[in-house]
């Protein structure tokens, strides 16, 4: 196989039109073309008068592939070896195990990701999820949305899908695609996501279409022995000589406290499972501290970002989308100030997990057709600016701010809001008209300086307007920020052996994912969740292992 990189097409070219424009580069017969596939997409919109498609292609040929990649002229052009998939089959026994079921603890995109292998390779896992499967979880989050009334137990962050389910569903991660990653994605689409996450170099699924893969994705882990048990929250361990023997948990259902036999526990808590967090401290389980992040959200016109983007000529073409935009800035004093999990034509949403507290996230669907856009405009923290060494000093941290976002916004879940030319100007808004939040349960002018640290207002105020100079009108006057944004990522990691994958000092117990510390997304969680069952079952059966 060949893969030709580099290929620039205009915005309405079909896909025959770029195979055609890859044979003619690299001069290759059609008649020697055997099989191709799309495998990137991105967009050039660095000239807004030319606003352009670059694709890369692999394309199986007939003859010998290595004489046309010598002879070609087009010189991004090489051989590529077809990537194997991983397949977990591999480790089924013809005798049942001996070992008790292992088990799952979250069924987030870790959970989700690490059942599904452990089903593959015929372990039967038990998933237990302190949330409500992902349907009943849709309707708790609307309620929330609409009333203000909370059920810590299936929120925007607890539930089947975990806190992924009600963002952007976005897929670009900062990780080396390879097997995992593959896997992932070949998931995903033979779940019901959209073919084209396979070669968009930005890919999304969109919260309407997650939840549609969430539940195939079960289906098939059930299909394969797997099993689920929803409102079962994990509050208890029991250990013999530094290993796991067993858990207890509460089943909310029947209120009632349960006691499961298991070996092996694939802990995939999301990065707010606090109590989780307190329980394995308790337990002995070693926890540091981690750096997150904390700021707001800010909310533009969705045009206004297409056309800064894509220049006047280009923006609002059917083929482009609604933009999006990275940005970051380091500033004199050391810290940095960054944009986080934009979501194009989105909404702010109210993603609370604890009474008391304001948190804010953002969220998409699929076309990405809402009036605003939206991204998370973080500081970064370290643990020494939590004033405390104390491995949870840093969900203390977030509580805090938190509070004292529920406490501005008025109560009642609503968020403190301000617009961008107030907080330059040090003022408190009184009325946000030009820009309507999207926002529910809805927000109150104030003074977000209130419930931020002195030092994030600070970095804040001096990064707006140089992060306008790198997106035209991204620090205009009327641009709404609401506040408070805290769980961009775990303040916790549980710490794991590099090599087996386990906690350091519990046997059998393999921390993954977000929460644990050790992923920051949708793709590199599942990845994640996927590399401990694959230590898990490699340890087992290490005459099977798996490269990567």
């Amino acid at each position: 196989m060949i893969r030709i990189t580099n290929l620039c097409a205009p915005l309405d070219a079909a896909p025959d039109d770029v195979l055609a424009l890859a044979l003619r580069k690299t001069q290759i017969s059609p008649s020697a073309v055997v099989s191709w596939r799309l495998i990137k997409r991105s967009i050039d919109a660095r000239d807004k008068a030319r606003v352009h498609f670059v694709h890369a292609l692999d394309i199986e040929l007939f003859g010998d592939e290595a004489a046309t990649v010598a002879r070609s002229p087009h010189r991004q052009i090489s051989i590529e070896q077809p990537p194997v998939p991983l397949d977990f089959s591999i480790f089924q026994r013809p005798e049942p195990s001996s070992l008790p079921r292992p088990i799952v603890v979250g069924a987030g995109p870790a959970g989700l990701f690490a059942a599904l292998a452990l089903a593959e390779a015929g372990r039967r896992p038990i998933v237990l999820e302190r949330g409500r499967s992902v349907r009943e979880r849709q309707a708790d989050v609307r309620r929330f949305f609409a009333t203000g009334e909370l059920d810590p137990e299936s929120n925007v962050q607890f539930g089947e899908g975990g806190a992924g389910t009600f963002s952007d569903g976005k897929l670009n991660t900062g990780i080396k695609r390879d097997r995992l990653t593959q896997k992932v994605f070949d998931a995903l689409v033979a779940a019901g996501a959209p073919r084209e996450i396979l070669w968009e170099a930005k890919p999304h699924i969109g919260t309407d279409r997650l939840a549609v893969v969430v539940e195939n994705l079960r289906a098939e882990i059930c299909a394969k022995g797997g099993e689920f048990l929803f409102q079962h929250r994990f509050v208890g361990m029991e250990l013999a000589g530094g290993a796991l023997r067993a858990i207890e948990v509460i089943d909310h259902r029947k209120n009632a406290l349960c006691r499961f036999d298991t070996r092996h526990l694939f802990l995939c808590v999301g990065h707010s499972a606090r109590d989780t967090f307190e329980m394995l401290l308790e337990s002995g389980v070693t926890l540091t501290p981690k750096p997150f992040s904390i700021g707001v959200r800010i909310e533009h016109p969705q045009a206004m970002i297409d056309e800064s983007q894509y220049g006047r000529r280009f923006a609002g073409h059917p083929a482009l989308g609604a933009a999006d935009y990275k940005l970051a800035v380091h500033l004199p004093n050391g810290r940095s100030a960054y944009t986080f999990c934009m979501c194009p034509g989105g909404l702010v949403v109210a993603a609370a997990s604890e009474q008391g507290g304001v948190v804010t996230n953002g969220m998409s669907e699929l076309a990405r057709d809402q009036p605003n856009a939206n991204a998370a405009l973080l500081v970064g923290l370290t643990p020494a600016d939590f004033g405390d060494a104390h491995p949870l000093a840093g969900v203390a941290f977030q509580r805090v701010f938190e509070r004292a976002a529920f406490e501005l916004g008025g109560a009642g879940f609503r968020a403190p809001a301000q617009t961008v030319g107030d907080f330059l100007k040090s003022r408190a808004s009184t009325s946000i008209s030009s820009l309507r939040s999207s926002y529910a349960p809805g927000v109150r002018p104030t003074d977000l300086t209130r419930c931020l640290p002195k030092f994030a207002s600070d970095a804040l105020r001096q990064a707006l307007p140089l992060l306008d100079k790198r997106l035209r009108g991204f620090a205009h006057p009327d641009a709404v920020m609401t506040g408070i944004e805290t769980r961009s990522s775990s303040p916790v990691r549980i710490e794991r052996d590099a090599t087996t994958l386990q906690s350091v000092n519990v046997r059998g117990l393999f921390p993954c994912g977000e929460g644990a510390g050790y992923a920051g997304g949708i793709t590199s969680s599942a990845a994640d969740g996927l590399r401990a069952a694959l230590a898990f079952l490699a340890s087992i059966q290490p005459t099977h292992a798996l490269p990567l």
